[in-house]
């Protein structure tokens, strides 16, 4: 059952067009996206084409909807192809109702395939480019942790490349914290994590817990 909206759309729009009575109706029930100007377009002449009673062949077909076409670059060309797909379909459809005039079901089946392949194609290299533009957008943050891991390597080299006896001494002499920033086994941005997550432990502690009063011990009491 098609639409009545869609059916009175498509009666104004053939209602100048010298159709038959069955074939008025066949053509306003044909199922069209009416938000589409180039499927209404190439709907309309399908309908003067038929009124003339000359065959849609496959020529006719390719000249109207300007086939072949190239790999689409844009959103644009992308959506234009699937409304030529569309346009394909419809031809389909007629190809059931009116068989001699719609004589290349066959070639346009195949022509609908390829179609549908490139609209893939098409998809998968646009969603790579959107992929790769949502990547150049968080680029300054894979380029520091680069830079932190290249900071890290050169401190690990820089320390084996010494040897462990000459610089082991001078190291042990200072902080945990510092022979780990030498070894390049800590860098400045994870001790700030460090810091700052243990501010918060020491914040989310409760200052009347009960481990933090210490009770005095009782004394005995001595028994004459």
């Amino acid at each position: 059952m098609c639409n009545i909206e869609d059916f009175k759309f498509l009666a104004d729009m053939i209602q100048h067009v010298p159709l038959p009575l069955r074939a008025r109706y066949v053509f306003c029930c044909a199922p069209i996206n009416r938000k589409l100007p180039f499927v209404c377009t190439m709907f309309l002449k399908f309908a003067r084409q038929y009124s003339r009673n000359e065959a849609l062949t496959l020529d006719w077909l390719c000249r109207n909807i300007g086939w072949p076409f190239a790999p689409p670059k844009t959103i644009i060309d992308l959506v234009h192809l699937e409304a030529v797909f569309d346009v394909l379909d419809l031809y389909l459809w007629f190809s059931y109702r009116f068989m001699d005039l719609f004589p290349a079901a066959s070639l346009v089946r195949d022509m609908q395939a390829e179609l549908d392949s490139m609209i893939q194609q098409g998809v998968f290299q646009l969603t790579r480019l959107l992929k790769n533009s949502e990547t150049g957008v968080s680029s300054g943050t894979s380029a520091a942790i680069d830079e932190e891991d290249f900071a890290i390597n050169r401190h690990k080299q820089s320390y084996l490349r010494g040897g462990k006896d000459t610089e082991m001494p001078q190291v042990g002499r200072g902080r945990l914290t510092e022979r780990l920033l030498a070894q390049g086994l800590l860098t400045p941005n994870m001790l700030q994590e460090l810091r700052r997550e243990w501010t918060q432990d020491d914040q989310s502690e409760p200052s009347d817990s009960p481990t933090s009063h210490t009770k005095k011990p009782r004394q005995k009491k001595k028994h004459k």
